[in-house]
């Protein structure tokens, strides 16, 4: 019996554990190389391409024939999708980069698709409990808690009512779930959302278009300042709040930033000049 014990143990031993090899040893630290390889070699591609035209089927895939370096963080913005080691574009326009590594698609959309962390302007359309129903543009329209305001409780309720317009961010939005709206940061506070807009215009424009109003020291809102004084708010949907001291110079400021939007920047200062000539 026990001779019978010893064989079943040394024959374990050399048959069912062999013992790791070199070679497999190596591979997690290969396989580390390569990553690091791939994730450069994409990176270069896409900044070779910013600022040129791209259309829907276009791919980014890795050169085997670059020089790996040091793994960096890649973020896909709208217009690009990123499947295993290549980057899909899936939205015709521009390609823009943002430092470090953030690619989008600059393109003139008008379809909004909600994605979380983005500010937008919504119309409260009802109310349905402690709900309430907001349309922000999109193919469903989003939910927003009484609880979601700043300050807000529940004796201490905010006064929305059905009609008004909202500047808040998205919570939650993906294809799967109802998007949520929330008018707070992540401290809790308002800073800037809200309800808002008791006079002014409202209108629509191209998603392009709310991007660059949105760029730091935007030179096409620089322009229209110095035709006249206006407050204005931007959501990333395609909507744009503006208010000047009199309604006529509100309506000339709205037709002003639908006619810039495709125009140089030598023609805007041309027309710019004309509007000012005229109201002085």
């Amino acid at each position: 019996m026990v001779n019978r014990f010893i064989c079943r143990f040394i024959f374990e031993l050399l048959f069912c554990n062999p013992p790791q090899t070199p070679s497999e040893a190596e591979v997690p630290c290969s396989n580390t190389r390569c990553r690091s390889f791939v994730m450069d070699s994409l990176l270069f591609r896409l900044k070779e391409s910013v600022g040129e035209a791209l259309l829907p089927g276009d791919v980014f895939s890795p050169d085997s024939e670059e020089t790996p370096s040091r793994a960096e963080k890649l973020i896909c913005g709208p217009g690009l999708r990123r499947t295993g080691d290549h980057v899909h574009v899936f939205k015709s326009g521009i390609l823009r980069n943002k430092l470090p590594n953030m690619f989008w698609i600059d393109s003139q959309q008008r379809r909004y698709v909600p994605a979380k962390g983005e500010s937008v302007i919504g119309i409260v359309t009802s109310k349905a409990g402690d709900v309430f129903k907001v349309d922000v543009g999109g193919s469903e329209q989003a939910s927003l808690s009484y609880l979601a305001f700043e300050g807000a409780t529940k004796r201490n309720r905010p006064n929305v009512q059905v009609g008004d317009l909202v500047f808040g961010q998205f919570a939650v939005a993906n294809r799967d779930m109802e998007p949520e709206l929330v008018c707070i940061d992540g401290c809790g506070r308002a800073n800037g959302m809200g309800v808002f807009g008791n006079d002014g215009l409202l209108f629509r424009c191209s998603l392009g278009l709310a991007r660059r109003l949105l760029t730091p020291n935007s030179e096409l809102v620089k322009d229209l300042q110095q035709v006249f004084p206006f407050e204005t708010v931007v959501g990333l949907n395609g909507r744009i709040w503006i208010k000047a001291r009199t309604v006529t110079q509100t309506l000339i400021l709205m037709n002003l930033l639908e006619a810039c939007e495709n125009m140089t920047a030598q023609q805007r200062h041309s027309l710019l000049q004309k509007v000012k000539d005229c109201s002085h």
